[in-house]
């Protein structure tokens, strides 16, 4: 599956990011409705302990025009609400509306007969802009 926003998002500490658009369908077991920041991966699966998903997000980012440089800017994909510490990314922009490219990629492991909720959320206490958010799961196991 490939959902992507190409607009300018306003993000405040602890929002996800919201993907208007859906470029590639996911299967079953991956579901997203459109407008939403969050993604269900399911554990569907016959024969195996658990279903492997490979996420990959990148986008630009930056403070906006009322916020306070320089400050960081941080975004983490999320499980079920929870940053993952290695996924996250950021800038310290000098100046408003200096835009920086970020992009992380992980693995996700969701036991057979379970689910899992992705996203990928504001990790810092400063405003940001995000655009051209492009979030991509894949099934892989």
């Amino acid at each position: 599956m490939e959902i992507t926003n190409n607009a300018i998002q306003t993000i405040a500490q602890g929002q996800h990011v919201i993907f208007t658009d859906t470029v590639v369908p996911g299967n079953p077991a991956i579901m997203h409705r459109e407008g939403s920041g969050l993604v269900k991966l399911r554990g569907l699966t016959s024969c195996q302990c658990r279903a492997r998903f490979k996420v990959f997000f990148s986008a630009n980012i930056a403070i906006p025009e009322d916020g306070d440089a320089p400050d960081a800017i941080v975004l983490a994909i999320t499980i079920d609400g929870e940053p993952i510490a290695v996924t996250r990314m950021g800038a310290v922009p000098l100046d408003v509306n200096n835009y920086f490219n970020v992009s992380t990629g992980t693995y996700i492991d969701v036991p057979a007969g379970c689910c899992s909720t992705v996203g990928v959320v504001n990790a810092e206490d400063t405003i940001m802009n995000v655009a051209n958010a492009n979030l991509i799961i894949e099934r892989v196991a």
